[in-house]
């Protein structure tokens, strides 16, 4: 017998929700809804400078605004639902990965990484050139008196694929394609990479549904859980909203903010209409409801590529 689907929302806190963030929980709610499944809302607050209580409140009431409602988490579950209050688990797991050998310090500053020549990976992300890794113990002393350092984890030169629900076969060299990646910043904040592997493992989460420009973080992700005895969820990366010009939306522009949506008289209906077509779901966009789309989801109909909004 097969385990039931869990899926989540693990929207981040830091502004308004728009409708790119809003077609990602829709797919996913769709995609584990279809499949008899439960859904888990975490709120990734890791960077207290940019997230907040009062935005993570606000994202609960557009989602419920739209009928995208959850089975465990969010405000209802707790501040264990909280990437801020679980800090003491990522430093569970990442003394783990440090007991195996692989974290090293790095006392780069970003201005100092972005003045080097170091290579870039195919998405234009800077692979870290491994300045810090060989540093002696002695050269580590000295600099941790001027500096606090950055942990990183050391990866092998082993090349990773899985085959994406939507996107299909992805492959992917850690050495050479991603570098030695940060598990937990300067200033003490945990990374992504660490925090969703520990998560989505601790929460029982079996399926993934997030934007495609997480695609390439999957492999790392992969990696991690590998090594901390995880297993390994299905993946599906949905297509991208993007303005005309070819930029993504953001919550920092502003773009299409479901605030705005709302504050203009638009129904649910007529978000969830233009969500639907945008998907591939509906041939034409019209005002639709939740169950309306939940009998017409197939991931068969869900298109792959970026998707131009006006």
């Amino acid at each position: 017998m097969s385990a039931q689907v869990v899926g989540r929302f693990a929207p981040s806190p830091s502004g308004r929700m728009h409708m790119g963030n809003a077609f990602s929980c829709l797919l996913s709610w769709l995609s584990v809804r279809s499949a008899g499944g439960r859904i888990v809302l975490r709120h990734e607050d890791l960077d207290p400078q940019r997230c907040s209580r009062e935005k993570a409140n606000q994202l609960e009431e557009d989602l419920l605004w739209l009928g995208l409602d959850w089975d465990e988490g969010g405000s209802q579950g707790g501040d264990a639902y909280y990437q801020s209050n679980r800090f003491d688990l990522y430093a569970y797991y990442l003394s783990r990965l440090d007991e195996m050998g692989l974290l090293y310090p790095c006392f780069c500053s970003r201005g100092e990484l972005h003045a080097t020549n170091a290579p870039h990976a195919s998405d234009g992300t800077l692979l870290y050139a491994g300045t810090c890794r060989h540093l002696s113990p002695a050269q580590r002393l000295e600099k941790a008196a001027l500096r606090r350092p950055a942990l990183r984890i050391a990866v092998p030169d082993t090349t990773i694929s899985f085959t994406d629900g939507l996107q299909g076969r992805y492959t992917e060299n850690l050495c050479h394609q991603c570098g030695d990646f940060i598990l937990r910043r300067s200033d003490g904040v945990y990374a992504y990479q660490l925090a969703v592997v520990v998560d989505d493992a601790l929460m029982g989460v079996n399926q993934v549904v997030r934007g495609r420009d997480l695609l390439s973080s999957t492999p790392r992700q992969l990696w991690l859980q590998d090594l901390l005895g995880f297993d390994h969820p299905a993946y599906y990366h949905v297509p991208l909203l993007c303005t005309q010009n070819g930029r993504r939306l953001s919550k920092r522009d502003e773009d299409l903010d479901l605030g705005a949506i709302r504050a203009a008289g638009h129904s649910p209906e007529q978000v969830l209409g233009r969500l639907g077509f945008w998907a591939g779901l509906l041939e034409q966009e019209e005002a639709v409801s939740l169950e309306e789309l939940h009998s017409l989801f197939s991931w068969e109909r869900v298109q792959k590529e970026d998707i131009m909004v006006r």
